[in-house]
Protein backbone atom coordinates (compact mmCIF):
# COMPACT_ATOMS: atom_id res chain seq x y z
CA UNK A 1 0.00 0.00 0.00
CA UNK A 2 0.90 4.01 -1.09
CA UNK A 3 1.83 5.55 1.87
CA UNK A 4 1.16 8.58 0.16
CA UNK A 5 -1.50 11.23 1.90
CA UNK A 6 -4.80 11.06 0.89
CA UNK A 7 -5.86 14.78 -0.25
CA UNK A 8 -8.26 16.39 2.03
CA UNK A 9 -11.97 17.02 0.51
CA UNK A 10 -12.44 20.32 -1.92
CA UNK A 11 -14.21 22.21 0.30
CA UNK A 12 -13.47 25.21 2.75
CA UNK A 13 -15.08 27.87 4.86
CA UNK A 14 -14.60 31.57 5.11
CA UNK A 15 -14.09 33.25 8.75
CA UNK A 16 -13.48 36.77 10.15
CA UNK A 17 -12.81 38.23 12.90
CA UNK A 18 -15.80 40.67 11.44
CA UNK A 19 -19.35 39.55 12.07
CA UNK A 20 -22.05 40.06 9.49
CA UNK A 21 -23.75 43.36 8.70
CA UNK A 22 -27.53 42.80 10.45
CA UNK A 23 -29.01 45.99 8.96
CA UNK A 24 -30.75 47.28 5.73
CA UNK A 25 -29.11 49.45 3.12
CA UNK A 26 -31.38 52.44 4.04
CA UNK A 27 -29.93 52.29 7.89
CA UNK A 28 -26.20 51.82 6.36
CA UNK A 29 -26.77 54.89 4.55
CA UNK A 30 -27.72 56.53 7.45
CA UNK A 31 -25.45 55.17 9.99
CA UNK A 32 -22.55 56.60 7.51
CA UNK A 33 -24.00 60.63 7.11
CA UNK A 34 -24.32 60.89 10.68
CA UNK A 35 -20.72 59.28 10.82
CA UNK A 36 -18.70 60.23 7.76
CA UNK A 37 -21.57 63.47 7.01
CA UNK A 38 -19.34 66.10 6.19
CA UNK A 39 -16.65 63.46 3.79
CA UNK A 40 -16.98 63.32 0.23
CA UNK A 41 -19.53 60.57 -0.73
CA UNK A 42 -20.17 60.54 -4.79
CA UNK A 43 -18.45 62.34 -7.44
CA UNK A 44 -19.73 62.00 -10.75
CA UNK A 45 -17.82 64.15 -13.03
CA UNK A 46 -19.63 64.04 -16.52
CA UNK A 47 -22.38 65.27 -14.36
CA UNK A 48 -20.33 67.50 -12.10
CA UNK A 49 -21.86 66.38 -9.12
CA UNK A 50 -19.69 66.29 -6.01
CA UNK A 51 -21.78 65.53 -2.70
CA UNK A 52 -20.96 64.79 1.10
CA UNK A 53 -22.59 61.90 2.87
CA UNK A 54 -25.05 64.48 4.73
CA UNK A 55 -26.00 65.84 0.69
CA UNK A 56 -26.51 61.92 -0.59
CA UNK A 57 -28.86 61.14 2.23
CA UNK A 58 -31.01 64.74 1.73
CA UNK A 59 -31.37 63.88 -1.64
CA UNK A 60 -31.99 60.08 -1.17
CA UNK A 61 -34.62 60.92 1.38
CA UNK A 62 -37.13 63.53 -0.85
CA UNK A 63 -36.59 61.20 -3.68
CA UNK A 64 -37.98 58.27 -1.35
CA UNK A 65 -40.25 60.22 0.29
CA UNK A 66 -41.78 61.40 -3.37
CA UNK A 67 -41.78 57.94 -4.45
CA UNK A 68 -44.29 57.24 -1.40
CA UNK A 69 -46.27 60.22 -2.20
CA UNK A 70 -46.89 58.82 -5.64
CA UNK A 71 -48.47 56.06 -3.61
CA UNK A 72 -45.41 53.29 -3.99
CA UNK A 73 -45.70 50.44 -1.18
CA UNK A 74 -43.10 48.55 0.37
CA UNK A 75 -42.37 45.33 -1.96
CA UNK A 76 -43.32 47.25 -5.24
CA UNK A 77 -40.94 47.00 -8.18
CA UNK A 78 -39.02 50.04 -9.67
CA UNK A 79 -37.05 49.47 -12.43
CA UNK A 80 -33.73 51.49 -13.39
CA UNK A 81 -33.00 52.04 -17.08
CA UNK A 82 -29.93 54.18 -17.08
CA UNK A 83 -26.34 54.16 -17.96
CA UNK A 84 -24.36 55.11 -14.46
CA UNK A 85 -25.32 59.18 -12.82
CA UNK A 86 -26.14 60.36 -9.86
CA UNK A 87 -29.63 59.59 -10.33
CA UNK A 88 -29.03 55.77 -10.49
CA UNK A 89 -27.58 55.88 -6.73
CA UNK A 90 -30.25 58.21 -5.59
CA UNK A 91 -32.49 55.59 -6.96
CA UNK A 92 -30.62 52.50 -5.38
CA UNK A 93 -30.60 53.69 -1.87
CA UNK A 94 -34.26 56.01 -1.95
CA UNK A 95 -35.90 52.52 -3.12
CA UNK A 96 -34.09 50.25 -0.25
CA UNK A 97 -35.21 53.46 1.93
CA UNK A 98 -38.79 52.99 0.91
CA UNK A 99 -38.82 49.11 0.92
CA UNK A 100 -39.02 49.37 -2.67
CA UNK A 101 -37.75 46.30 -4.63
CA UNK A 102 -34.98 47.61 -7.41
CA UNK A 103 -34.94 46.02 -10.85
CA UNK A 104 -32.12 46.50 -12.58
CA UNK A 105 -32.34 46.89 -16.41
CA UNK A 106 -29.50 46.41 -18.85
CA UNK A 107 -28.26 50.19 -20.45
CA UNK A 108 -27.36 47.73 -23.61
CA UNK A 109 -31.37 46.17 -23.71
CA UNK A 110 -33.78 46.39 -26.66
CA UNK A 111 -37.55 46.35 -26.48
CA UNK A 112 -37.40 42.77 -26.27
CA UNK A 113 -35.57 42.25 -23.42
CA UNK A 114 -36.92 45.34 -21.29
CA UNK A 115 -40.53 44.08 -22.25
CA UNK A 116 -39.60 40.69 -20.40
CA UNK A 117 -38.07 42.63 -17.33
CA UNK A 118 -40.93 44.72 -16.40
CA UNK A 119 -43.50 42.01 -17.60
CA UNK A 120 -41.82 39.56 -15.62
CA UNK A 121 -41.46 41.57 -12.50
CA UNK A 122 -44.57 43.85 -12.35
CA UNK A 123 -43.17 46.88 -12.06
CA UNK A 124 -45.01 49.97 -10.70
CA UNK A 125 -42.51 52.67 -11.74
CA UNK A 126 -40.03 52.56 -14.24
CA UNK A 127 -37.03 55.34 -14.04
CA UNK A 128 -35.26 55.88 -16.97
CA UNK A 129 -32.30 58.07 -18.87
CA UNK A 130 -33.48 60.19 -22.07
CA UNK A 131 -31.15 58.21 -24.55
CA UNK A 132 -27.60 56.08 -24.10
CA UNK A 133 -25.01 55.97 -26.91
CA UNK A 134 -27.50 54.91 -29.87
CA UNK A 135 -30.60 53.90 -28.09
CA UNK A 136 -33.08 56.63 -27.83
CA UNK A 137 -34.80 55.43 -24.39
CA UNK A 138 -37.67 57.49 -24.02
CA UNK A 139 -38.95 56.65 -28.02
CA UNK A 140 -38.33 52.40 -27.37
CA UNK A 141 -40.63 53.20 -24.06
CA UNK A 142 -43.04 55.03 -25.92
CA UNK A 143 -43.37 52.44 -28.73
CA UNK A 144 -44.42 49.17 -26.28
CA UNK A 145 -46.46 52.64 -23.91
CA UNK A 146 -48.39 54.54 -26.22
CA UNK A 147 -51.03 54.84 -23.22
CA UNK A 148 -47.96 57.69 -21.73
CA UNK A 149 -49.28 59.99 -25.07
CA UNK A 150 -52.46 60.72 -23.01
CA UNK A 151 -51.92 59.53 -19.43
CA UNK A 152 -51.80 61.82 -16.90
CA UNK A 153 -48.06 61.57 -15.75
CA UNK A 154 -47.71 59.08 -12.62
CA UNK A 155 -51.53 57.85 -13.76
CA UNK A 156 -50.16 55.67 -16.47
CA UNK A 157 -53.17 52.76 -17.39
CA UNK A 158 -51.38 50.33 -19.98
CA UNK A 159 -52.84 47.73 -21.48
CA UNK A 160 -50.34 45.33 -21.58
CA UNK A 161 -48.07 46.15 -18.21
CA UNK A 162 -51.08 46.60 -15.79
CA UNK A 163 -48.88 47.28 -12.84
CA UNK A 164 -47.03 50.45 -14.41
CA UNK A 165 -48.38 53.39 -13.33
CA UNK A 166 -45.50 56.24 -13.43
CA UNK A 167 -42.52 56.61 -16.18
CA UNK A 168 -40.16 58.91 -14.47
CA UNK A 169 -37.52 60.12 -17.23
CA UNK A 170 -33.70 61.40 -16.76
CA UNK A 171 -33.82 64.87 -18.81
CA UNK A 172 -34.19 68.33 -18.66
CA UNK A 173 -37.75 68.05 -19.55
CA UNK A 174 -40.59 65.66 -19.49
CA UNK A 175 -42.89 64.29 -22.52
CA UNK A 176 -46.10 63.53 -22.24
CA UNK A 177 -47.24 61.00 -19.34
CA UNK A 178 -43.85 61.44 -17.59
CA UNK A 179 -42.66 62.19 -14.25
CA UNK A 180 -39.22 63.98 -14.28
CA UNK A 181 -36.83 62.43 -12.12
CA UNK A 182 -35.70 66.37 -10.79
CA UNK A 183 -39.47 66.69 -9.56
CA UNK A 184 -39.60 63.57 -7.67
CA UNK A 185 -38.71 65.02 -4.32
CA UNK A 186 -40.41 68.03 -4.88
CA UNK A 187 -43.84 65.96 -4.81
CA UNK A 188 -42.90 64.91 -1.00
CA UNK A 189 -45.23 65.80 1.33
CA UNK A 190 -44.69 66.39 5.30
CA UNK A 191 -46.63 63.30 5.36
CA UNK A 192 -44.88 60.80 3.24
CA UNK A 193 -41.59 62.37 4.90
CA UNK A 194 -43.13 61.01 8.07
CA UNK A 195 -44.18 57.51 6.79
CA UNK A 196 -40.88 57.38 5.45
CA UNK A 197 -39.32 58.12 8.73
CA UNK A 198 -41.44 55.68 10.67
CA UNK A 199 -41.00 52.70 8.08
CA UNK A 200 -36.96 52.41 8.60
CA UNK A 201 -37.42 50.09 11.86
CA UNK A 202 -40.11 48.27 10.28
CA UNK A 203 -37.63 46.97 6.72
CA UNK A 204 -35.77 43.89 7.79
CA UNK A 205 -32.46 42.71 6.19
CA UNK A 206 -33.47 39.82 4.92
CA UNK A 207 -36.25 41.70 2.88
CA UNK A 208 -35.56 41.16 -1.12
CA UNK A 209 -34.34 44.53 -2.28
CA UNK A 210 -33.19 44.39 -5.96
CA UNK A 211 -33.64 41.85 -8.79
CA UNK A 212 -30.88 41.58 -11.17
CA UNK A 213 -30.93 39.67 -14.73
CA UNK A 214 -28.60 37.07 -15.36
CA UNK A 215 -29.09 35.04 -19.07
CA UNK A 216 -30.34 31.58 -18.71
CA UNK A 217 -29.32 28.68 -20.39
CA UNK A 218 -32.48 28.40 -22.06
CA UNK A 219 -35.09 31.05 -22.40
CA UNK A 220 -34.76 34.65 -21.81
CA UNK A 221 -32.88 35.94 -18.95
CA UNK A 222 -34.00 35.43 -15.24
CA UNK A 223 -34.28 37.79 -12.05
CA UNK A 224 -31.66 36.77 -9.48
CA UNK A 225 -33.72 37.83 -6.32
CA UNK A 226 -31.30 39.41 -3.62
CA UNK A 227 -31.75 41.04 -0.23
CA UNK A 228 -30.71 43.72 2.03
CA UNK A 229 -28.75 40.92 3.74
CA UNK A 230 -26.93 39.48 0.94
CA UNK A 231 -25.95 42.88 -1.41
CA UNK A 232 -24.88 45.01 1.70
CA UNK A 233 -22.77 41.88 3.46
CA UNK A 234 -21.26 41.30 0.25
CA UNK A 235 -20.49 44.96 -0.62
CA UNK A 236 -18.83 44.73 2.85
CA UNK A 237 -15.95 41.98 2.35
CA UNK A 238 -15.27 43.06 -0.89
CA UNK A 239 -14.04 46.18 0.29
CA UNK A 240 -12.65 44.99 3.98
CA UNK A 241 -10.71 42.54 2.57
CA UNK A 242 -9.18 45.44 0.17
CA UNK A 243 -8.48 47.25 3.40
CA UNK A 244 -10.55 50.54 2.81
CA UNK A 245 -11.78 52.96 5.15
CA UNK A 246 -12.87 56.38 4.98
CA UNK A 247 -9.80 57.67 3.51
CA UNK A 248 -10.03 55.89 0.27
CA UNK A 249 -11.74 56.95 -3.18
CA UNK A 250 -13.01 54.94 -5.33
CA UNK A 251 -13.02 55.43 -9.49
CA UNK A 252 -15.76 53.02 -10.62
CA UNK A 253 -15.82 52.83 -14.40
CA UNK A 254 -18.17 49.53 -14.55
CA UNK A 255 -21.91 49.84 -15.18
CA UNK A 256 -24.09 50.15 -11.71
CA UNK A 257 -26.73 47.75 -13.28
CA UNK A 258 -24.87 44.97 -12.47
CA UNK A 259 -23.40 44.02 -9.19
CA UNK A 260 -19.77 45.17 -9.62
CA UNK A 261 -21.35 48.62 -9.61
CA UNK A 262 -24.06 48.55 -7.62
CA UNK A 263 -22.68 46.34 -4.61
CA UNK A 264 -18.95 46.38 -4.56
CA UNK A 265 -18.71 49.60 -5.69
CA UNK A 266 -21.53 51.54 -4.21
CA UNK A 267 -22.20 49.46 -1.14
CA UNK A 268 -18.49 48.55 -0.48
CA UNK A 269 -17.66 52.41 -0.55
CA UNK A 270 -21.20 53.19 1.99
CA UNK A 271 -19.96 50.49 4.39
CA UNK A 272 -16.57 52.05 5.03
CA UNK A 273 -17.53 55.84 4.49
CA UNK A 274 -15.11 55.77 1.09
CA UNK A 275 -15.39 58.28 -1.99
CA UNK A 276 -17.51 57.05 -5.06
CA UNK A 277 -16.05 58.48 -8.23
CA UNK A 278 -17.98 57.42 -11.45
CA UNK A 279 -15.46 58.77 -14.73
CA UNK A 280 -18.39 58.84 -17.11
CA UNK A 281 -21.91 57.46 -18.43
CA UNK A 282 -20.18 54.25 -19.74
CA UNK A 283 -16.41 53.34 -19.61
CA UNK A 284 -13.91 55.64 -21.51
CA UNK A 285 -10.65 54.75 -20.90
CA UNK A 286 -9.28 58.28 -20.95
CA UNK A 287 -11.95 59.58 -18.62
CA UNK A 288 -10.66 56.82 -16.10
CA UNK A 289 -7.51 57.86 -16.40
CA UNK A 290 -8.21 61.34 -15.95
CA UNK A 291 -10.93 60.61 -12.91
CA UNK A 292 -8.05 58.84 -11.22
CA UNK A 293 -5.27 61.11 -11.36
CA UNK A 294 -7.53 64.41 -10.80
CA UNK A 295 -9.39 63.09 -8.07
CA UNK A 296 -6.48 60.98 -6.57
CA UNK A 297 -8.12 57.86 -6.47
CA UNK A 298 -6.72 54.90 -3.98
CA UNK A 299 -8.64 52.08 -6.13
CA UNK A 300 -9.66 51.13 -9.40
CA UNK A 301 -12.05 48.26 -10.56
CA UNK A 302 -12.68 47.17 -14.08
CA UNK A 303 -12.34 44.17 -16.09
CA UNK A 304 -9.13 42.47 -17.72
CA UNK A 305 -10.40 45.00 -21.16
CA UNK A 306 -10.62 47.68 -19.14
CA UNK A 307 -7.06 47.55 -17.67
CA UNK A 308 -5.49 46.59 -20.53
CA UNK A 309 -7.62 49.98 -22.11
CA UNK A 310 -6.22 52.18 -19.93
CA UNK A 311 -2.24 51.10 -19.80
CA UNK A 312 -2.34 51.21 -23.70
CA UNK A 313 -3.59 54.21 -23.85
CA UNK A 314 -1.22 56.78 -25.63
CA UNK A 315 -1.87 59.38 -22.63
CA UNK A 316 -1.10 56.55 -20.03
CA UNK A 317 2.02 58.07 -19.49
CA UNK A 318 0.69 61.51 -18.74
CA UNK A 319 -0.86 60.77 -15.88
CA UNK A 320 0.08 60.43 -12.26
CA UNK A 321 -1.63 57.64 -10.64
CA UNK A 322 0.80 57.05 -7.84
CA UNK A 323 -2.28 57.22 -4.79
CA UNK A 324 -3.21 54.21 -6.30
CA UNK A 325 -3.28 51.26 -3.90
CA UNK A 326 -5.47 48.79 -4.76
CA UNK A 327 -9.13 47.53 -6.18
CA UNK A 328 -10.66 44.49 -8.39
CA UNK A 329 -10.17 42.78 -11.42
CA UNK A 330 -12.96 40.28 -12.54
CA UNK A 331 -14.92 39.34 -15.26
CA UNK A 332 -12.48 36.40 -16.84
CA UNK A 333 -8.93 35.69 -16.05
CA UNK A 334 -6.12 38.13 -15.79
CA UNK A 335 -3.07 38.12 -18.02
CA UNK A 336 0.46 37.61 -16.09
CA UNK A 337 1.92 40.64 -17.91
CA UNK A 338 -1.14 42.64 -17.32
CA UNK A 339 -1.23 41.79 -13.81
CA UNK A 340 2.49 43.30 -13.61
CA UNK A 341 1.56 46.21 -15.11
CA UNK A 342 -0.99 46.86 -13.20
CA UNK A 343 1.04 46.68 -10.09
CA UNK A 344 4.11 48.18 -11.48
CA UNK A 345 2.81 50.61 -13.59
CA UNK A 346 -0.79 52.08 -11.98
CA UNK A 347 1.08 51.32 -8.44
CA UNK A 348 -2.10 49.18 -7.20
CA UNK A 349 0.40 46.75 -5.61
CA UNK A 350 -2.84 45.79 -3.24
CA UNK A 351 -5.42 44.83 -6.47
CA UNK A 352 -7.22 41.55 -5.92
CA UNK A 353 -9.05 39.26 -7.91
CA UNK A 354 -12.72 38.39 -7.72
CA UNK A 355 -15.00 35.68 -8.33
CA UNK A 356 -18.71 35.13 -8.24
CA UNK A 357 -22.07 35.10 -9.71
CA UNK A 358 -24.81 37.67 -9.23
CA UNK A 359 -26.61 34.83 -7.95
CA UNK A 360 -24.06 35.07 -5.10
CA UNK A 361 -24.43 38.87 -4.61
CA UNK A 362 -22.09 38.43 -6.50
CA UNK A 363 -18.56 37.48 -5.16
CA UNK A 364 -17.61 34.21 -3.23
CA UNK A 365 -13.50 34.12 -4.38
CA UNK A 366 -11.29 36.74 -4.13
CA UNK A 367 -7.52 37.02 -3.41
CA UNK A 368 -5.71 39.17 -0.32
CA UNK A 369 -4.01 42.10 -1.23
CA UNK A 370 -0.30 40.28 -0.30
CA UNK A 371 -1.04 37.35 -2.39
CA UNK A 372 2.01 36.33 -4.90
CA UNK A 373 1.70 37.71 -8.64
CA UNK A 374 1.41 34.02 -9.43
CA UNK A 375 -1.42 33.28 -7.19
CA UNK A 376 -3.51 36.11 -8.65
CA UNK A 377 -3.16 35.08 -12.15
CA UNK A 378 -3.65 31.45 -11.91
CA UNK A 379 -6.65 31.54 -9.33
CA UNK A 380 -9.27 33.25 -8.12
CA UNK A 381 -7.92 33.09 -4.64
CA UNK A 382 -9.89 32.06 -1.60
CA UNK A 383 -13.14 31.59 0.68
CA UNK A 384 -15.35 35.11 1.56
CA UNK A 385 -15.83 35.53 4.98
CA UNK A 386 -19.08 33.59 6.21
CA UNK A 387 -19.38 31.38 3.25
CA UNK A 388 -18.69 28.19 2.28
CA UNK A 389 -17.78 26.53 -0.86
CA UNK A 390 -17.31 22.72 -2.28
CA UNK A 391 -16.16 21.05 -5.77
CA UNK A 392 -18.16 18.24 -6.50
CA UNK A 393 -18.17 15.27 -8.96
CA UNK A 394 -21.49 14.09 -11.29
CA UNK A 395 -22.85 12.34 -8.50
CA UNK A 396 -22.69 15.49 -6.02
CA UNK A 397 -20.18 14.12 -3.78
CA UNK A 398 -16.81 16.59 -2.81
CA UNK A 399 -13.90 15.51 -4.91
CA UNK A 400 -10.28 15.40 -3.20
CA UNK A 401 -8.31 18.41 -3.65
CA UNK A 402 -6.29 18.86 -7.08
CA UNK A 403 -9.61 17.28 -8.96
CA UNK A 404 -11.72 18.72 -10.91
CA UNK A 405 -15.41 19.51 -10.60
CA UNK A 406 -18.35 22.09 -10.33
CA UNK A 407 -18.29 25.01 -8.19
CA UNK A 408 -20.74 25.36 -5.21
CA UNK A 409 -20.99 28.06 -2.72
CA UNK A 410 -23.39 28.23 -0.09
CA UNK A 411 -23.87 30.98 3.12
CA UNK A 412 -25.23 34.63 3.34
CA UNK A 413 -24.66 35.47 -0.38
CA UNK A 414 -27.11 33.17 -1.70
CA UNK A 415 -29.89 34.78 -3.54
CA UNK A 416 -33.59 34.06 -2.59
CA UNK A 417 -34.16 32.95 -5.77
CA UNK A 418 -35.55 33.75 -9.41
CA UNK A 419 -38.43 36.29 -9.26
CA UNK A 420 -41.69 34.11 -9.87
CA UNK A 421 -40.03 30.99 -10.85
CA UNK A 422 -39.47 28.08 -8.48
CA UNK A 423 -38.73 25.38 -10.83
CA UNK A 424 -35.11 27.04 -12.02
CA UNK A 425 -35.26 28.35 -8.66
CA UNK A 426 -34.59 24.60 -7.40
CA UNK A 427 -32.46 23.62 -10.42
CA UNK A 428 -29.85 25.66 -9.19
CA UNK A 429 -30.10 25.58 -5.61
CA UNK A 430 -30.50 22.51 -3.70
CA UNK A 431 -32.34 21.25 -0.77
CA UNK A 432 -29.36 22.11 1.27
CA UNK A 433 -29.04 25.71 -0.03
CA UNK A 434 -26.00 24.78 -2.60
CA UNK A 435 -25.97 27.60 -4.97
CA UNK A 436 -24.82 25.66 -8.01
CA UNK A 437 -22.73 27.52 -10.73
CA UNK A 438 -22.33 25.33 -13.14
CA UNK A 439 -18.34 26.38 -13.66
CA UNK A 440 -15.35 23.71 -13.32
CA UNK A 441 -13.01 24.62 -10.57
CA UNK A 442 -10.03 22.90 -8.84
CA UNK A 443 -8.54 23.90 -5.07
CA UNK A 444 -5.39 23.25 -4.08
CA UNK A 445 -4.41 22.69 -0.44
CA UNK A 446 -4.24 26.14 0.76
CA UNK A 447 -7.68 26.44 -0.68
CA UNK A 448 -6.92 28.30 -3.69
CA UNK A 449 -9.24 27.89 -6.48
CA UNK A 450 -8.74 27.95 -9.75
CA UNK A 451 -11.84 28.02 -12.43
CA UNK A 452 -11.01 25.82 -15.08
CA UNK A 453 -13.91 25.99 -17.52
CA UNK A 454 -17.82 25.35 -17.48
CA UNK A 455 -20.27 22.93 -17.44
CA UNK A 456 -22.69 24.30 -19.56
CA UNK A 457 -21.13 27.24 -22.72
CA UNK A 458 -21.71 30.73 -21.65
CA UNK A 459 -19.55 32.70 -23.09
CA UNK A 460 -17.85 35.74 -21.34
CA UNK A 461 -17.42 38.51 -23.72
CA UNK A 462 -15.43 41.50 -22.08
CA UNK A 463 -17.06 40.76 -18.89
CA UNK A 464 -20.89 40.16 -20.23
CA UNK A 465 -21.84 36.39 -19.14
CA UNK A 466 -24.21 35.22 -22.48
CA UNK A 467 -25.73 32.33 -22.64
CA UNK A 468 -26.09 30.47 -25.94
CA UNK A 469 -29.87 29.37 -25.39
CA UNK A 470 -31.32 32.80 -25.41
CA UNK A 471 -29.00 34.04 -28.69
CA UNK A 472 -30.49 30.79 -30.47
CA UNK A 473 -34.10 31.43 -29.06
CA UNK A 474 -34.04 34.29 -30.62
CA UNK A 475 -32.63 33.72 -34.30
CA UNK A 476 -35.27 31.01 -34.70
CA UNK A 477 -37.44 33.73 -35.04
CA UNK A 478 -35.91 35.03 -37.87
CA UNK A 479 -38.02 33.75 -41.33
CA UNK A 480 -34.81 32.03 -42.74
CA UNK A 481 -33.48 30.57 -40.07
CA UNK A 482 -34.07 26.13 -39.90
CA UNK A 483 -31.22 25.80 -36.88
CA UNK A 484 -28.81 27.86 -35.32
CA UNK A 485 -26.12 26.66 -32.75
CA UNK A 486 -24.12 29.54 -30.75
CA UNK A 487 -20.76 29.30 -29.03
CA UNK A 488 -17.79 31.00 -27.91
CA UNK A 489 -14.38 31.78 -29.98
CA UNK A 490 -11.43 33.17 -28.76
CA UNK A 491 -11.06 37.09 -28.80
CA UNK A 492 -7.80 38.93 -28.10
CA UNK A 493 -9.52 41.67 -26.98
CA UNK A 494 -12.87 41.06 -25.35
CA UNK A 495 -12.08 37.25 -23.98
CA UNK A 496 -14.66 35.77 -26.13
CA UNK A 497 -16.55 36.76 -29.13
CA UNK A 498 -19.86 34.99 -29.75
CA UNK A 499 -20.40 32.71 -32.95
CA UNK A 500 -22.86 31.54 -35.02
CA UNK A 501 -23.31 28.34 -37.26
CA UNK A 502 -26.76 28.65 -38.99
CA UNK A 503 -28.61 25.95 -40.80
CA UNK A 504 -31.09 28.30 -43.31
CA UNK A 505 -34.45 26.98 -44.71
CA UNK A 506 -34.67 25.56 -48.12
CA UNK A 507 -34.79 27.99 -50.71
CA UNK A 508 -33.83 30.71 -48.87
CA UNK A 509 -31.25 32.53 -48.73
CA UNK A 510 -29.41 35.03 -46.21
CA UNK A 511 -26.14 36.97 -45.11
CA UNK A 512 -24.34 37.65 -41.79
CA UNK A 513 -25.12 41.14 -42.58
CA UNK A 514 -28.79 40.47 -42.93
CA UNK A 515 -28.50 38.22 -39.46
CA UNK A 516 -26.90 41.00 -37.37
CA UNK A 517 -29.34 43.77 -38.67
CA UNK A 518 -32.37 41.62 -37.28
CA UNK A 519 -30.23 41.28 -34.13
CA UNK A 520 -29.43 44.82 -33.49
CA UNK A 521 -33.07 46.31 -32.26
CA UNK A 522 -34.07 43.54 -30.36
CA UNK A 523 -31.52 42.23 -28.18
CA UNK A 524 -28.12 43.82 -26.11
CA UNK A 525 -25.49 44.59 -28.60
CA UNK A 526 -22.69 42.14 -26.78
CA UNK A 527 -25.09 39.28 -27.83
CA UNK A 528 -25.01 40.00 -31.54
CA UNK A 529 -22.57 37.41 -33.32
CA UNK A 530 -19.49 38.65 -34.32
CA UNK A 531 -18.98 35.54 -36.49
CA UNK A 532 -21.48 33.91 -38.62
CA UNK A 533 -20.96 30.97 -40.91
CA UNK A 534 -24.02 28.93 -42.96
CA UNK A 535 -23.72 25.79 -42.89
CA UNK A 536 -25.38 22.56 -44.39
CA UNK A 537 -25.20 20.09 -40.85
CA UNK A 538 -23.40 20.13 -37.41
CA UNK A 539 -21.00 17.66 -36.34
CA UNK A 540 -22.96 15.35 -34.01
CA UNK A 541 -22.08 12.04 -32.26
CA UNK A 542 -23.63 8.15 -32.68
CA UNK A 543 -26.51 9.37 -30.21
CA UNK A 544 -27.62 12.61 -32.37
CA UNK A 545 -25.85 15.07 -29.56
CA UNK A 546 -24.60 18.20 -31.74
CA UNK A 547 -20.75 18.69 -30.50
CA UNK A 548 -20.13 22.43 -30.03
CA UNK A 549 -16.77 21.98 -29.19
CA UNK A 550 -15.92 20.72 -32.43
CA UNK A 551 -17.74 23.99 -34.16
CA UNK A 552 -15.32 26.00 -31.94
CA UNK A 553 -12.12 23.37 -32.62
CA UNK A 554 -12.64 24.32 -36.61
CA UNK A 555 -13.51 27.85 -36.05
CA UNK A 556 -10.32 28.44 -33.74
CA UNK A 557 -8.71 26.88 -36.65
CA UNK A 558 -10.29 29.21 -39.70
CA UNK A 559 -9.70 32.37 -37.66
CA UNK A 560 -5.95 31.61 -36.83
CA UNK A 561 -5.43 30.95 -39.92
CA UNK A 562 -4.63 34.43 -41.26
CA UNK A 563 -2.59 35.44 -38.73
CA UNK A 564 -0.71 32.54 -38.68
CA UNK A 565 -0.34 33.32 -42.96
CA UNK A 566 0.92 36.71 -41.94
Amino acid sequence: MSDRAIPGPSYTSGTSDQPLLFQTIGMALQGAAETWGDRDALVVRHQNIRWTYSDLLERVDAFAAGLIELGLQPGDRVGVWSPNNAEWVVAQLATARAGLIQVNINPAYRLRELEHALEVTDCKALILAERFKTSNYLEMIQSILPELATALPGKLRSEFFSSLSAVISISETAPDGFLRFADIGGLASEESRKRLTELQPRLQPDDAINIQFTSGTTGLPKGATLTHHNILNNGYFVTERQNFSAADRLCIPVPLYHCFGMVMGVLGCITHGSCMVFPGEAFDPLETLQAVAEEKCTALYGVPTMFIAELEHPEFGEFDLSHLRTGVMAGSSCPADVMKRVIGDMHMRDVTICYGMTETSPVSMQSNPDDAVEKRVSTVGQVHPHVEVKIIDEEGRAVPRGQQGEFLTRGYSVMLGYWGDEKKTTESIDRNRWMHTGDLAVMDDDGFVDITGRLKDMIIRGGENIYPREVEEFLYTHPAVRDVQIFGVPDQKLGEAVCAWIQLKDGVTATGDDIRDFCRDQIAHFKVPRHIRFVGEYPMTVTGKIQKFEMRNTMEAELSAPAAAG
